[in-house]
Parts: C-alpha cells; structure tokens; sequence
C-alpha cells in the first residue's frame, strides 16, 4: 500500500521536500516537525518560547484537522529545543494541549533549528475512536 499524505493549505507550506503528515499501512499518521511559522506571513512568529509553542500547537492543530484527527489521538510527541532552559515555559503551554492520559513524549535539546525557531514538534496519531 503506498504513503498517503496531508497537505493542509491553511498550514505554514513546508520549507522543504516533505508533507505536512504521511501514513502507510494501518491507522497511524505521522506529522512532520512543525515550527512558529507564521501560516499567514511565512514568517517565523514573534515572541519568546512560550508563544513559538502556542503557534507550532497551533499549526500541528490544523496539520491534524486536516486529517480529521486531534490531540485526543496523538499517542507520541518529540519536543525540540535549542535551550533546555526553555523547557519549563513549553512544558507549560504542552500541558494545556494535552490531558490525561497523556501521550508519550521524548524531549531533547539541539544545535540549531530552521529559520532561527526556538522549538520543534512533530507527532504520531492513530485513527479517530469512534464514539461509543
């Protein structure tokens, strides 16, 4: 079965060659890293750490809708950080997007992000669970 991809126009466009999300085989989605690009500007958003995690939580929101899928689904998330320092004011906005059971997370601290962005996240989500 080939990849399908999302490619949701109200998200920021990709700064590369690679799709918004993409799944194979199965009910998983993977979503690409997304930064505080700024959908309307293309623009990296201004603020500190806290509002470049309110607009990549914002950015991912649409990548999922897209999918017709939402946080409820996210099951894993990679947090990346270019300070550690930043930690305590992401994990702070992190903790209004998600809630028990929460999914799992890994966060790391790195070199450097695109456009100068303080902080990446990309996620996986499964399928939507049917109401009961």
């Amino acid at each position: 079965m080939p990849r399908s991809v999302v490619a949701d126009p109200a998200a920021p466009r990709p700064v590369g060659p690679y799709s918004h999300a993409a799944s194979g085989p199965g009910d998983v989605l993977y979503l690409s890293g997304q930064t505080p690009i700024d959908p309307d500007t293309a623009a990296l958003s201004d603020g500190g750490i806290r509002e470049q995690t309110e607009r990549v939580f914002a950015n991912l929101a649409s990548v999922l809708a897209a999918a017709d899928r939402s946080f409820d689904d996210v099951v894993k998330v990679n947090v990346y950080l270019i300070d550690m320092a930043d930690f305590d004011a992401m994990n702070t906005v992190y903790a209004g997007v998600f809630s028990p059971p929460y999914p799992a997370r890994t966060t790391v601290a790195v070199a450097g992000l695109p456009l100068g962005a303080r902080v990446e996240i990309e996620l996986v989500a499964t399928s939507p669970v049917p109401p009961s």
